[in-house]
């Protein structure tokens, strides 16, 4: 994508001062030609090492009421402080994507939720990040402010409040669940949609 600025580790550049050095040695890694490698890579001049750099993968989910309304938190930490977003984080190296899921919700809304159907994977190159996102069955718990949410509050597809909502990710995603169950409404222009930070 043309918004994606890659530094000189051909990696976004927010991303390049993460990892400048070595895993393995601490030498200063380089970008260029690898043998057998079809593209170009960061490695270690000193000890041969390849340091990939791959996307995250944000788990999320569209919790949803018996009402048909889709569960919204109001984020209190940044990215987007003050807007809304589906629930969701970064997968755990000991979860599986469900657990992810279900985690995540609760200590975002209270809610506690059972993932159904990917509604989509989403990416973001200006992030890093590939985004899953459950449409998620309500089981149990309240709606509550917690740590990283202000509010959690429920929409009908003709409500999403649009302009506040975070991330392109959440955007995409809502929009595929809108399109899903109530094909009749109008869909933001994917030509206005630009957002400058996170998902």
């Amino acid at each position: 994508m043309s918004d994606v600025r890659f530094g000189p580790g051909g990696i976004p550049d927010w991303l390049e001062p993460i990892v400048r050095f070595c895993s393995r040695c601490g030498s200063r890694l380089t970008f260029g030609a690898v043998a057998d490698e079809e593209r170009e890579r960061l490695s270690c001049p000193s000890c041969g090492f390849v340091s990939y750099v791959n996307p995250r993968l944000v788990v999320t989910t569209l919790p949803i009421t018996d009402r048909g309304e889709v569960m919204l938190i109001r984020r209190g930490i940044e990215p987007g402080l003050g807007m809304w977003a589906q629930p969701g984080g970064f997968l755990e190296i000991d979860e599986t994507v469900r657990d992810a899921a279900i985690r995540e919700t609760l200590e975002e809304t209270g809610l506690q939720v059972e993932p159904g159907a990917i509604i989509g994977l989403y990416s973001r190159l200006q992030a890093a990040v590939v985004v899953v996102a459950f449409e998620a069955r309500i089981v149990g718990g309240t709606p509550a402010v917690t740590r990283e949410s202000l509010e959690t509050k429920p929409f009908a597809p003709e409500s999403i409040p649009w302009p506040e909502i975070a991330f392109e990710t959440s955007i995409r995603a809502l929009s595929d669940w809108v399109a899903a169950v109530r094909p009749d409404l109008p869909l933001p222009d994917p030509a206005t949609i630009t957002r400058d930070f996170g998902g």
